[in-house]
């Protein structure tokens, strides 16, 4: 039987909250968009809190009115490969069958003019192209020239020079076409954009105390063997904001530091982490409580970055939080345990959470009622000493009195 660490398996007395499913986006309309300039109050009420990052990763910003379209085709290859696979399948289909098409009428047009066409049956006359009778053989010999597949049966002759030249024509440009197209598939097929599929993170962003300091969490796991190399990780806190002098950004983002001056943020990713911010007085939630975390309009955009071991590729895992998937005064279930050699990850307890006694005022309050205790500590510890000193004066007074008053006795 399995022998478990309690270091890593403590199960809490508390219940297991199992994870609440995710609140599905409603889809934006253009006069949704036009409100994003209003208060967020209002437009909370109006519609339903809208994404920034789908909980998968993939953003839900749509760009419209895009006039300068000429830019999309001066960078043709990144283009192609940023198509759906069933538009490249189709360009990658065209593109060959347009070009055997072109050369195909080509080599008829030439067979045409030179009259190849009217001595089919001569012997004595010498074609272009040898057994090209019509414009399906044409294209057939235009495939075979360009593919370099050549069955021998149509076969270019020395007494065509504009044959010789369209045959070079067709040799370059179908190598330049094979390598763009290839090329565009080969780097398509291998995007690590799939490797992400297998980096999760928890459902739930909790709350809780971590060395009598409140602290952000949530965890990320890799489901792979194959780990990712270098992985790092980012936090974004998307809310609106207003200047001093009135203007209103409604997307706006702010760093939430998970350890970038420490180091932390670089991950040896093996086994699931549980990525921590302390709420201090640089963080964004210095002031925020309990309650106000419930009536709060914020989102939190979780970016995990790395190179993949099998492949060399860097890849980029997004999530995000909203403000009603942040649970105040939980703790992530452990997930490890020690088994006979080697430690195992349950994936079951992954997403689960348990509450644990948090204080509900924010960061703040505690940081200022935690002083008021030094403070007071500070200040009573002195004001002891001096009545016991007082105390010690009088005793040695009221000795010094009965000892002077025996004397005169």
């Amino acid at each position: 039987m399995a022998k478990e660490n309690s270091a890593f398996s403590t199960i809490p007395e508390t219940p297991v909250s199992e994870p609440k499913a995710p609140i599905a986006s409603r889809p934006v309309k253009s006069a949704a968009l036009k409100r994003l300039g209003e208060e967020p109050e209002k437009a909370e009420k109006k519609r339903g809190r809208q994404r920034y990052v789908e909980k998968d990763g993939k953003c839900n910003v749509q760009h419209g009115n895009v006039r300068e379209t000429y830019r999309y085709l001066t960078d043709i290859f990144t283009t192609l490969v940023d198509l759906k696979w069933r538009f490249s399948l189709l360009v990658f289909i065209l593109a060959y069958a347009i070009t055997w098409l072109f050369f195909g009428l080509i080599w008829w047009f030439i067979a045409y003019c030179r009259g190849d066409l009217d001595h089919l049956e001569d012997s004595t006359w010498t074609p272009c192209v040898n057994n090209l009778n019509g414009f399906v053989s044409a294209f057939l010999f235009s495939i075979e020239t360009e593919t370099t597949i050549g069955y021998g049966h149509r076969v270019i002759t020395d007494k065509c020079p504009e044959g010789i030249i369209l045959l070079l024509l067709q040799a370059i440009l179908g190598s330049m076409v094979n390598a763009f197209m290839v090329g565009c598939m080969f780097v398509k097929i291998s995007q690590p954009n799939k490797r992400a599929e297998t980096l999760v993170f928890s459902t739930h962003a909790v709350i809780s105390l971590r060395d009598d300091r409140l602290c952000l969490m949530f965890r990320v796991g890799d489901l792979r063997n194959s780990h990712i190399v270098e992985a790092s990780i980012r936090v974004k806190l998307i809310k609106s904001k207003q200047t001093q002098e009135g203007e209103f950004i409604p997307l706006n983002q702010t760093d939430i530091n998970v350890g970038f001056e420490t180091g932390d943020d670089r991950l040896f990713l093996v086994s699931p982490l549980i990525i921590s911010h302390e709420i201090n007085e640089h963080s964004p939630f210095w002031e925020v409580s309990k309650d106000q975390l419930a009536k709060d309009d914020f989102e939190i955009v979780v970016i995990l970055e790395g190179m993949v071991e099998a492949t060399g590729m860097t890849c980029q895992a997004r999530s995000s939080y909203l403000m009603d998937e942040v649970l105040w005064g939980h703790r992530f279930m452990s997930v490890l345990s020690l088994e006979d050699g080697f430690y195992e990850v349950d994936y079951n307890s992954f997403h689960q959470t348990f509450e644990v006694p948090t204080p509900s005022c924010s960061a703040q309050e505690m940081a200022e009622a935690t002083a008021r205790m030094d403070a007071h500590l500070y200040w009573s510890i002195p004001s002891q000493l001096d009545e016991k000193a007082e105390e010690g004066g009088k005793e040695r007074n009221g000795n010094l009195a009965s000892t002077e008053s025996e004397s005169k006795v």
